[in-house]
């Protein structure tokens, strides 16, 4: 029986060249998310400004692929958030990795 497909990202360019390491990895596994990450921070705060630049680079690319606006892609990113920060709809499982 083979086992099933994961469709992986490319790494950045600028990953490649430079170095570095990874903080973040996330897939959509049967509908719900599946993460892995380090803290990597010493500060929670720059948590925040991490998870906001991975929103406006997601409304990006909905401006690049959709017929949505930048501003209004970012605009229901962040409804989003708002709501799943106000009423979780999964706390999920956290278990360190070391």
């Amino acid at each position: 029986m083979a086992s099933p497909a994961f469709h992986a990202l490319e790494l950045p360019p600028d990953a490649v060249e430079k170095g570095g390491h990874e903080v973040l990895r996330a897939s959509v596994v049967d509908g719900g998310l599946s993460v892995a990450l380090r803290r990597s921070f010493d500060d929670p705060y720059t948590w925040g400004v991490l998870l906001v630049d991975l929103a406006r680079h997601a409304a990006r690319i909905y401006a690049m692929e959709t017929g949505l606006s930048e501003q209004e892609a970012l605009a229901q990113i962040r409804e989003g958030m708002e709501a799943e920060i106000n009423r979780p709809t999964d706390l999920g499982d956290t278990k360190p990795a070391h």
